[in-house]
């Protein structure tokens, strides 16, 4: 919160320990006030009731996010090598995009005849799009060449990244029953493929970048919820 980071992974345990210090200082009032009738006790049991379920459900999910993806190594012949976006900062890619791009580049290496699809609109304080950002951060750092680097430059969500991507993908002759690869953090594959299949994306590979260490609980975290709001809104 004090570099600015704001969102679930990061409000949910701010408030979540917070809760836990209140209970802890009050914890001899709580416990008077659960004795004094059985409402209340009852109404003290489902609290923690909901809050056990809702952590079980978070550690399944937890669970099946755990070994989603391939290594750039594994991916079968492809003919696009499609990378989502993240958030920039500065002109530049912040960590998360930085390691979904380094893992495209090792894949665009291992293919050389694969297109490489760039995908993201203007964050919020940035003057270019994401998919610029990208797309000169594989020719600085990766020495990746401009004619492979196709850009979507307008989208706002993972399931834009893919819609807006596959008609200029089309362009350069890759229709959408083509094989490839959708690169992106690993905690988000789930999500991706889900959105792929329901696009019509039937020969899509999912590859995986690395989370850094120091972000991967509040990501994971933040995956959970948006993997419900994908299901309430109807795109996975």
């Amino acid at each position: 919160m004090a570099k600015g980071h704001f969102n679930l992974g990061v409000i949910v345990p701010a408030v979540l320990g917070t809760a836990g210090l209140l209970i802890a200082c009050k914890w001899a009032a709580l416990q008077r006030w659960r004795h004094a009738s059985p409402g209340h006790a009852r109404l003290w049991a489902a609290g923690w009731a909901l809050f056990a379920l809702w952590l079980a459900s978070l550690l399944f999910f937890w669970s099946r996010l755990l070994g989603m993806g391939l290594a750039p190594a594994q991916v079968p012949p492809v003919q696009a090598i499609v990378v989502l976006g993240s958030a920039t900062l500065d002109g530049g890619p912040r960590p998360p995009l930085a390691a979904r791009l380094d893992t495209a580049a090792a894949l665009a290496r291992l293919q050389p005849q694969a297109l490489i699809a760039v995908c993201g609109g203007v964050d919020w304080g940035e003057k270019e799009s994401e998919a610029e950002i990208m797309a000169r951060y594989l020719q600085q750092r990766h020495g990746i060449e401009p004619g492979r680097l196709v850009l979507e430059k307008h989208s706002t969500s993972t399931e834009l990244n893919l819609r807006l991507s596959r008609p200029l993908l089309a362009e350069r002759g890759v229709g959408a029953d083509a094989p490839m690869a959708i690169v992106s953090s690993d905690f988000h594959l789930m999500r991706v493929m889900a959105m792929a299949r329901r696009q019509g994306l039937g020969d899509a590979h999912p590859v995986a970048a690395p989370t850094p260490p120091t972000m991967r609980f509040n990501a994971w975290l933040r995956e959970y919820f948006a993997m419900a709001s994908s299901w309430a809104l109807g795109e996975v």
